[in-house]
């Protein structure tokens, strides 16, 4: 019988990958316009674009900009200024696009503006500059989406827009009222970051005490159980999510209301960071009034002693406007003897500064910058005095430790303690052998007025 013979093998045919659209990407702002970012260049990906860490070889480039106060603005103006000289294709994005006219009036060449949040206009302003060229079987998007953080922590954003009308702030004109998201949607993005190696979510939105008030606290179902769309449940969530690890879970922007206790009990039991982000931003009654601060007439001293018995650990961080109009001598004092009694972890202030569209521009009493900036120096001083001796109270602790950083300076990371870039670091002796996104144990050996020093016994 003779031997069939063999098929000539069809030569594989060859695919030319096609050039990526490119595209430059600046994102200015807080964490909340950096999760926007996130979101729009995971979109970029997606569709099969290509994001480029220069002017020149862009095809388009996007700012996404902030407006919250004059110096952003003008961070942001400066930022298109740059892009628009350099490269000429420009869209932009984020807060400050809620104000076009002030945009337009100079640069009235740029391809599209938009305010924050508006994912699809940039897209579509994207799509027109730059058609897509998407191949499925080339382009690979990771599961957790692009991040802009490190590879080991992640901001997630459980809700858009604010209902409060706090009278130096226009972030509400600009990001609408509070819409929260639905916590199993939140849940399995924090679940895919887990999977994914992030080892700390820092939960955030412009009033994390408030998440679910505009749904009604609707429920939904997550890993066969059923949870409430509120900052507790979520927590619950969090601290339940199917990963080879548990990230620790650090909550920004939570207000001294009454049903944070139950977070608080969280904090105790392990499941949650004990430290809270509450941007308290003054003390005295009178001056809260005048900024229209919801729980202006809360006892706060008393609401930190609560939590305090319940948590002995609890860090809490704040922020603080000094100057605010109208403030008196007396109104300030009042400040600094409250801080003196809260005896705060982590404090950072700032100056009053005007901003456009705002209702405390029309406050009488305008107080000089010299004096602001006096009473500012005065502020961080009496600060200074409590967080060095607080951080004194650490030596000779051991506490767990997140390295950031593996560098010629040496390891860098954080306690439980320290939120990434605004609060204190943690420099550890004798671990060149780590790698970034490690947690170890570490024994504090010494402490100055923001950081620890500390030698690893446990990796």
């Amino acid at each position: 019988m003779p031997v069939a013979a063999a098929r000539p093998r069809r030569k594989p045919a060859v695919v030319v990958p096609k050039s990526a659209p490119k595209v430059g990407f600046v994102s200015l702002g807080c964490p909340k316009a950096l999760v926007d970012s996130e979101r729009i260049l995971t979109q970029l990906r997606a569709e099969g674009y290509e994001t480029v860490g220069n002017y020149d070889s862009a095809d388009v480039v996007i700012v996404n900009t902030c407006g919250f106060i004059d110096s952003a603005v003008a961070e942001s103006l400066d930022a298109i200024g740059d892009a628009m000289a350099e490269n000429g294709k420009v869209i932009v994005t984020g807060c400050l696009g809620a104000r076009r006219e002030l945009i337009t009036d100079k640069f009235p060449d740029l391809l599209s503006i938009t305010g924050p949040q508006d994912y699809k206009g940039v897209m579509d302003a994207v799509h027109l500059a730059v058609p897509p060229q998407h191949d499925p079987f080339l382009d690979l998007l990771p599961p957790q989406g692009i991040k802009l953080t490190p590879r080991h922590y992640a901001y997630v954003k459980i809700a858009e827009g604010c209902n409060h009308k706090c009278s130096f702030c226009i972030i509400p004109s600009m990001r609408g009222k509070l819409r929260s998201r639905p916590v199993d949607e939140v849940l399995i993005e924090a679940q895919k970051l887990a999977r994914a190696g992030v080892q700390e979510l820092l939960v955030i939105s412009q009033d994390t005490s408030a998440y679910g008030l505009d749904v009604k606290y609707a429920k939904r179902t997550f890993r066969e159980r059923e949870y409430e769309t509120r900052m507790l449940d979520l927590c619950r969530g969090l601290a339940n999510l199917d990963a080879p690890h548990k990230p620790w879970v650090r909550l920004h922007y939570v207000y001294p209301y009454p049903h944070v206790d139950g977070v608080i009990e969280l904090m105790a039991e392990g499941l949650v960071l004990p430290y809270l982000d509450v941007p308290f931003q003054h003390a005295a009654t009178s001056v809260l009034k005048r900024m229209k601060r919801p729980a202006a007439a809360e006892n706060t001293l008393r609401r930190l002693e609560a939590w305090r018995a319940i948590c002995p650990e609890l860090t809490v961080r704040s922020t603080f406007i000094v100057g605010f109009p109208g403030e008196t001598e007396a109104e300030f004092q009042t400040l600094l003897d409250w801080l003196d009694e809260a005896q705060l972890d982590r404090v950072g202030a700032f100056t009053y500064s005007p901003v456009e569209g705002a209702t405390a521009n029309e406050l009488p009493g305008a107080v000089a910058q010299e004096v602001m900036d006096e009473r500012l120096e005065r502020f961080m001083t009496r600060q200074a005095a409590i967080s060095e001796a607080k951080l004194q109270k650490k030596v000779g602790k051991v506490i767990e430790v997140l390295i950031d950083e593996v560098g010629p300076e040496g390891v860098i990371g954080r306690s439980h303690a320290d939120a990434p870039e605004i609060d204190g670091r943690v420099i550890l002796k004798g671990a060149s052998k780590l790698r970034a996104g490690t947690r170890v144990m570490a024994t504090v050996t010494e402490a100055d007025t923001h950081d620890l020093y500390a030698t690893v016994v446990k990796a």
